[in-house]
């Protein structure tokens, strides 16, 4: 069983995030593949999802879809070491995480920079990308 990370493949931030969940990310739970790819965009139309709304952060689990702050949640849960407490945040409302989440990403760009095309993976985990 596995879940499938969508991330903004030209945000460096995004591209740190996808290596900092690899690193800690033992079981190797998560794939990846960029919002930019074949797969990134087949898998936002079969799920419904509005591009324009949603470019950051995307997870697919278990044939359920999750965004913004839930998302991240989610994944922080899977992770190893003290991770998984900060899913405890869960329990604040989705509309005030979101908005912070929001917040963050609008800005992503202009406080991390970003690329002109998506990340080639490493070898050495290619195999975790679609």
């Amino acid at each position: 069983m596995s879940a499938i990370v969508l991330f903004d493949g030209v945000c460096n931030f995004c591209n740190s995030s996808v290596n900092f969940i690899i690193e800690r990310d033992k079981a190797g739970y998560f794939k990846f593949a960029p919002l930019q790819s074949e797969i990134g965009e087949s898998l936002i139309a079969e799920h419904g999802i509005d591009p324009e709304r949603t470019d950051s952060i995307i997870l697919v689990e278990d044939g359920a879809v999750f965004t913004h702050s839930t998302a991240a949640l989610r994944i922080a849960k899977r992770l190893s070491a003290a991770w998984p407490a900060f899913y405890a945040a869960i329990i604040v409302p989705r509309p005030l995480r979101d908005a912070a989440y929001k917040l963050f990403a609008k800005y992503r760009y202009r406080m991390f920079g970003k690329q002109d095309q998506c990340m080639i993976p490493t070898p050495e985990v290619r195999s975790r990308f679609l």
